[in-house]
């Protein structure tokens, strides 16, 4: 397919920098619709030239649910920064080391709330006594007249 230098240019500038491109599958709707993540390029180009990239190995392609997927492989990479003449400092974004996140939270794998001694058989009868001896008479007597069909 025949595409304009700038065209070609933009794609290619923006599929280096975020190293990922997504588009929607062409159907009878969407045909002439421009591409969200490329500016002022109808999404049939940015189809074309990923799928070119694809069969040259530069790009893997997956598809699902009506949507290209392409990531850019070491070879793309190689390949883009010497098309648009750029430093070997500068990579995309899918290659970039995200930074550490600092997390200061106590680890520890007790429930919230409760203090950290283990829990044994000892406080758990401890418990079920001071429970017992707070059920006064006449509140241990339960009884249920159900509300349900049947004798009332």
């Amino acid at each position: 397919m025949f595409m304009e230098k700038k065209v070609r240019d933009k794609i290619y500038t923006t599929l280096f920098q975020d190293g990922v491109m997504v588009a929607e599958k062409i159907c009878k709707r969407n045909a002439g619709r421009t591409h969200n993540d490329v500016k002022d390029v109808p999404n049939l180009c940015v189809i074309k030239a990923c799928q070119s990239l694809t069969s040259r190995g530069y790009l893997k392609q997956q598809f699902a649910w009506r949507h290209f997927y392409w990531v850019l492989t070491n070879e793309g990479v190689e390949y883009l920064r010497e098309y648009l003449n750029l430093p070997a400092e500068i990579v995309p974004q899918t290659m970039k080391k995200a930074p550490k996140i600092v997390n200061d939270r106590p680890r520890g794998g007790g429930r919230v709330g409760l203090p950290t001694q283990a829990y044994s058989q000892d406080n758990r009868d401890a418990y079920r006594r001071e429970k017992d001896a707070n059920v006064g008479p006449g509140e241990g007597n339960f009884s249920f007249r159900g509300a349900g069909r049947g004798k009332q």
